[in-house]
């Protein structure tokens, strides 16, 4: 929903809810890092969006079968990032390099959805060894890169909505999945307090996804519980729990990135999976206005 400092955060909790629901919304805060455009030489360059991807020998340009080569959007480099705040088990080092079908080759004839396992296939996550000898890739005919922006990390602290399953579990775990519920921080007062924080959706590793519409955990695990299941089955709040942002980018005039009507990007993972580096098991999803 949105970022900010945990004294900012704080002094807003302490403000708006009584003293017991403050302490236990501070607890569902999760720290995350904002990925920035990198400005002069006091900014340390972690990663970037647009330009060529760095590919190992032997590594083939991502492609989904029977559509094309998807589009280079990110890398960052995991060495440089200051991870040690995040509560992901991210790789100490190398780079990831994120991908995703955009329609240059098919005038956006194809989407690739949540809720349609085959269409995965459009969106990619490759984990680069530090010590893979790995060199930038030309793009595939039909595929313009985008324009490089060098990206800068700024640590933050991460707030996520009043209906996102994890806080109607933690204020009123009695009320049925995704309906409202009457608790202070469902009140005006709170939610325009959380709102005068910075509400860009930005690009970001870790920490609580900021959604354009509605929670993205909730869209991956609606996917993930397979075809047939209702929004309100009764295994959605549990699934949700097993998925963390991994990344988000969003849409980037001075890139030339505009997902859908400025919408982003965002790829989830189980941290099972991301400790174990399987990147080819995270889940995608896009969200736009």
């Amino acid at each position: 929903m949105t970022h900010g400092t945990t004294a900012a955060f704080r002094d807003l909790a302490q403000q708006h809810l009584p003293a017991d629901a403050a302490e236990r919304w501070m607890e569902l805060l999760r720290p995350g890092v904002r990925l920035e455009a990198a400005v002069g030489t006091g900014d340390a360059v972690i990663g970037r969006l647009g330009g060529l991807p760095p590919l190992p020998a032997g590594v083939e340009w991502p492609t989904w079968e029977g559509h094309g080569p998807l589009s280079f959007v990110a890398s960052v480099d995991c060495a440089a990032l200051p991870a040690d705040g995040l509560d992901i088990a991210l790789p100490a080092d190398g780079t990831l390099l994120f991908f995703y079908f955009d329609g240059q080759v098919d005038d956006g004839d194809a989407l690739v959805l949540a809720d349609d396992p085959e269409s995965q296939a459009g969106a990619r996550v490759l984990h680069v060894a530090a010590d893979a000898d790995a060199v930038e890739r030309p793009a595939p005919p039909g595929l313009s890169a985008y324009p490089v922006v060098n990206l800068t990390a700024r640590p933050t602290m991460t707030a996520t909505e009043p209906w996102h399953p994890r806080t109607q579990r933690a204020f009123a775990p009695r009320a049925a999945f995704g309906e409202a519920y009457d608790h202070p921080v469902c009140k005006e007062p709170f939610l325009d307090a959380i709102w005068d924080f910075d509400g860009d959706v930005g690009h970001q590793i870790g920490g609580h996804a900021h959604a354009v519409q509605n929670p993205v955990e909730m869209e991956v695990a609606h996917a993930a519980l397979g075809d047939g299941a209702a929004w309100d089955d009764e295994r959605m709040p549990d699934e949700v729990e097993r998925w963390v942002l991994l990344a988000q980018f969003d849409s980037e005039d001075s890139a030339d990135m505009m997902w859908g009507d400025c919408g982003a990007l965002y790829w989830m993972i189980r941290p099972e999976d991301l400790a174990a580096r399987r990147f080819d098991r995270a889940a995608f999803t896009w969200q736009c206005g």
